[in-house]
C-alpha cells in the first residue's frame, strides 16, 4: 500500500518581483516565499528551511525506532537540520546538509549511541531520497 503526501505551491510574477504561497495538504504548512525568504532574511519560508524541517523531523523518527527496536527508547532527541547552499548564475544548489542531533538515550554508551546515529542517517527516508547532497552528522549522546 502506497502513503501519498501531498504539497502544493502557487507563484505569480517574475523570479525577482514575484512572490508565491506553499501548503501542504494536511493545512500544518501554509506560508509565503518569495526570492527574498529564499536567499536574504525576507518574511515567509523557502524550500530549503522546508527540506531542514523535514529531514531534522524523520531523522529523529528514525533515530527513536532504532533505539526502540534495540530495546533502548530516547528519553528525548533533539536535531537541527542546516541545509548548505551555494547561489550560482543562474540558480540555488543544495552543497550539503549538516544534522546535529542530542538525544537522552539511558542505558546506551556513546559507542553505541554512534553507531544506531549513524544507521538512522544513512537509513531515514528524506536522507535517502537527498542522497545526492552530502550528509554530514555530529551526535551527541547527553
Amino acid at each position: 500500500m502506497a502513503i501519498i503526501r501531498k504539497g502544493e505551491a502557487h507563484w505569480s510574477g517574475s523570479l525577482m518581483e514575484g512572490s508565491g504561497r506553499v501548503k501542504g495538504a494536511s493545512g500544518a504548512v501554509d506560508a509565503p516565499y518569495s526570492v527574498k525568504s529564499r536567499t536574504a532574511d525576507g518574511p515567509g519560508t523557502n524550500p530549503e528551511e522546508l527540506i531542514a524541517a523535514a529531514h531534522a523531523g524523520c531523522y529523529s523518527m528514525m533515530l527513536s525506532a532504532l533505539l526502540s527496536g534495540a530495546g533502548k527508547p530516547p528519553a528525548s532527541i533533539d536535531t537541527v537540520a542546516a541545509v548548505h547552499m551555494e547561489l550560482l548564475n543562474p540558480g540555488i544548489k543544495i552543497a550539503k546538509i549538516v544534522l546535529t542531533t542530542t538525544a537522552s538515550v539511558p542505558g546506551l554508551t556513546a559507542e553505541e549511541f554512534a553507531e544506531v546515529a549513524d544507521n538512522a542517517k544513512k537509513n531515514c527516508p528524506v536522507s535517502v531520497a537527498l542522497s545526492a547532497v552530502p550528509i554530514e552528522l555530529s551526535a551527541t549522546l547527553v
